[in-house]
């Protein structure tokens, strides 16, 4: 029970701050860790087909990708404005709610009686089935899903290309474009 109350710890504190950060970098690789946390409790459901694919899936393929294309991307650092949303009243009321939120939570955690806890059996039997049925039955939906990340990552390749016209010709030669010779003068 204490794996439990650790791993569950450790993702929402993980999630919380993967809000929280100004560097989107950082912010992806506690999202990683917020997934690696529900893959143990994944594991402490007994369920350790769904762990690994947590593990492979979302931390492995998705949160690369994302990380690939944020470094590519490369944003700008964000600015501190004042915003209308920080103002008392609104701060207030997200106060509130999350005091509500905790007090629901600390009666779902204490009430007696309730579920069991214990899931009905699954309907797929194994590990080799899931595979079976992946590349069988649903190979044309999985080939559908890799062509769809994979235009994806050309897409965020050729708008990260992309430059606006004052950065063009900030970046641009003095003398025009680069490699033309201006004529000569005899």
């Amino acid at each position: 029970m204490m794996l439990f109350y650790l791993f569950g710890a450790v993702a929402v504190v993980a999630s919380l701050l993967v809000i929280a950060q100004r560097n989107p970098i950082y912010s992806v690789l506690l999202l990683i860790a917020s997934f690696g946390a529900l893959s143990g409790l994944y594991v402490l459901l007994d369920a350790p087909f769904v762990a690994v694919i947590q593990i492979i899936v979302y931390a492995g393929a998705i949160m690369v990708l994302f990380l690939f294309v944020v470094m590519l991307l490369n944003p700008p650092a964000e600015e501190i404005e004042e915003h209308r949303l920080l103002g008392r009243g609104p701060m207030g009321l997200g106060g509130l709610l999350a005091v509500l939120l905790a007090i629901e939570l600390v009666w779902a955690l204490t009430r007696a009686g309730g579920e069991s806890g214990a899931f009905p059996g699954g309907s797929v039997s194994s590990v080799a089935e899931i595979g079976r049925q992946l590349f069988t039955i649903y190979a044309f939906q999985f080939e559908v899903t890799s062509v769809l990340i994979l235009v994806a990552m050309v897409a965020a390749v050729l708008l990260a290309g992309r430059r606006s016209p004052q950065e063009q010709r900030e970046l641009a030669p003095p003398g025009g474009v680069s490699g033309a010779r201006a004529p000569r003068e005899e």
